[in-house]
């Protein structure tokens, strides 16, 4: 096997409509119009290209376990969703990229992940005519 990409990630979240109002208007992601009927409370968002499926349940125990969501400038980011009274870790440095962490209305982590910037030191040259 050989696996192409993430599809999406699944997640508990406690009330879904509180979380798709999260989702959407403070982290950014675009709400869909195709899920089916699954027998069970839920949502599936768009997050560039990759999908965050909600489902209403009990989100298990905060362990560490968490999913990271690209963004092209942290330190904007943070300070945006901090002035709207959302509690953001600081940024930090995690190998050549940095991050910081925040979590959903039902407690569930996410990471802001900036990626190290294309052509920056140890990123990938740009593309071109040299």
């Amino acid at each position: 096997m050989r696996a192409l990409a993430v599809h999406h990630v699944s997640i508990n979240v406690t009330d879904v409509d509180q979380a798709v109002r999260f989702y959407i208007d403070v982290l950014g992601l675009a709400g869909r119009e195709d899920r089916p009927e699954l027998g069970v409370q839920g949502a599936w968002l768009d997050a560039g290209g990759q999908q965050v499926h909600l489902i209403e349940g009990e989100p298990p125990p905060g362990r560490g376990q968490h999913f990271a969501l690209l963004v092209d400038d942290l330190d904007r980011v943070v300070g945006e969703l901090r002035s709207g009274g959302v509690k953001v870790s600081d940024p930090s440095p995690v190998g050549t990229s940095r991050q910081a962490f925040l979590s959903d209305p039902a407690g569930n982590l996410i990471e802001l992940h900036q990626a190290r910037p294309a052509g920056g030191p140890g990123g990938t040259p740009p593309s071109g005519p040299a």
